[in-house]
């Protein structure tokens, strides 16, 4: 009798499946095809406007946010991932939005020296909140920016960009757009000492958080979604009365483009946007359709963040578009997507060399279709005609083409339509191209 054998590795402890951070969702593949069909529509109107893409870092400076953002908003004191480089101690952030991370780009290698640049970035946004529906710790933005431009026409252009877009994806009916302009940093300043007397005589009505942005920034009491405060806000100072010609007019011209335009649109006077670098005008697209997070896209001008990061004064305007919100707004109004592709390849024999040979048919005819501009997927990792099937018609193909062992000795491919009525038929394998392309017409 052998000794027992005590070399066996010892049995590992199955270990609990690790899971995402709470507010950093996975986009599984069904839900990736609706943000497919947002971004490639997002690219192409960008494009017709002249927007080039521009990819900066999702990390940046702490020092960036603070100035940009400033230092008194809920984003740099409540919202930011802020952490120490192990290199150096250098503080770091991982960006809360992208607009102060363009302009540190635009600064740090001239771009607006020999011409304006319109530009666009897209990618993750990082901001610790209580997640909720449309509101993310990972969220992700596509950013618009016109660099260097001074004029209220390319106020107007972006927002008629942005009407274009929702007419391509067919939500125009849903979101309405609100303007307002904030004036200019003089213009502010009257107004916020202003407020700050307004809300002093009404001090006892004002809760915690908004007596501490008395003292901070009081023009953000006016975003207060606290009821019982909300008739004393409503008798606040109005910004647009405390704003000076020059800004009147621009915002007026910025009206006027719109009205010839045709685009519709409410002048919303307690619009002031939640970031200190705006001036002039601002905007939002917003919809009744998500609840709370109504709004889906907005933004305005911020002539002063070049000087606030270090660079020459310089103007600029430009907005954001939330995407996850895009995605509930689509998904709510019916629109759908679908990445399916054309045909799906099934392959198989009994005969080990003529299951060679159909696996060959399937893949030159496979590369011919994709030649000619189509999705092609052939099956992978062996099964039989039964399970292949399975997988074609769960692939959401429109066609299966199999290969069989009577197609492979004849050289031949049967078409069967999966999605609509229709018989199953052979051809010869030289000709499914065409044989799809009568199809499709």
């Amino acid at each position: 009798m052998n000794p027992p054998d005590t070399t066996a590795a010892p049995t590992r402890p199955r270990l609990s499946p690790l899971k995402a951070v709470r507010g950093m969702n996975d986009v599984l593949p069904d839900e990736a095809a609706l943000w497919q069909r947002f971004e490639d529509a997002a690219r192409r109107v960008l494009a017709m406007y002249g927007y080039r893409n521009l990819r900066v870092p999702i990390v940046e400076p702490t020092a960036l946010f603070v100035r940009g953002i400033g230092e008194h908003t809920d984003v740099v004191e409540k919202e930011m991932y802020t952490f120490e480089d192990r290199l150096n101690g250098e503080s770091l952030t991982l960006r809360p939005e992208a607009t102060a991370g363009i302009v540190r780009a635009a600064i740090e290698h001239n771009l607006t020296y020999d011409r304006p640049q319109r530009v666009w970035t897209a990618g993750p946004m990082f901001r610790h909140e209580r997640p909720q529906k449309g509101r993310y710790r990972q969220f992700h933005q596509i950013d618009v920016e016109a660099l260097g431009f001074d004029g209220p026409d390319v106020d107007a252009e972006q927002i008629a960009l942005l009407a274009r877009l929702w007419r391509e994806l067919g939500v125009a009916d849903s979101v309405r757009l609100h303007v307002n302009s904030i004036g200019d940093r003089h213009d502010r300043l009257a107004h916020r000492a202003a407020l700050v007397a307004y809300f002093r005589a009404h001090e006892s009505t004002l809760d915690e958080d908004s007596r501490r942005r008395l003292a901070v920034n009081p023009l953000r009491i006016l975003d207060s979604k606290n009821p019982a405060m909300q008739s004393m806000i409503e008798g606040a100072p109005r910004l647009v009365d405390a704003i000076r010609d020059e800004s009147l007019a621009h915002f007026e011209e910025v009206k006027r483009l719109l009205d010839d335009a045709g685009i519709g649109y409410r002048v919303d006077p307690r619009l002031v946007r939640g970031l200190d670098y705006y001036n002039r005008t601002v905007f939002e697209w917003v919809t009744d359709r998500l609840g709370a997070q109504g709004t889906v896209a907005g933004g305005g001008r911020y002539d002063d963040l070049f000087e606030q990061l270090g660079g020459k004064r310089d103007f600029a305007c430009g907005f954001a578009i939330g995407v996850e919100r895009m995605i509930l707004l689509l998904a709510d109004a019916g629109v759908h997507a679908a990445d399916a592709p054309l045909a799906y390849v099934v392959h198989d024999a009994k005969d080990p060399a003529v299951a060679r040979e159909a696996a060959r048919i399937a893949t030159r005819i496979a590369e011919r279709l994709r030649d000619a501009g189509h999705a092609v997927v052939v099956n992978a990792g062996g099964g039989g005609f039964k399970s292949q099937m399975k997988r074609a018609d769960a692939s959401g193909a429109r066609y299966a083409l199999i290969v069989g062992e009577e197609e492979a000795k004849s050289g031949a491919v049967a078409i069967k339509p999966l999605r609509e009525p229709g018989a199953q038929r052979a051809v010869p394998a030289d000709d499914v191209g065409e044989a799809l392309n009568v199809a499709d017409r």
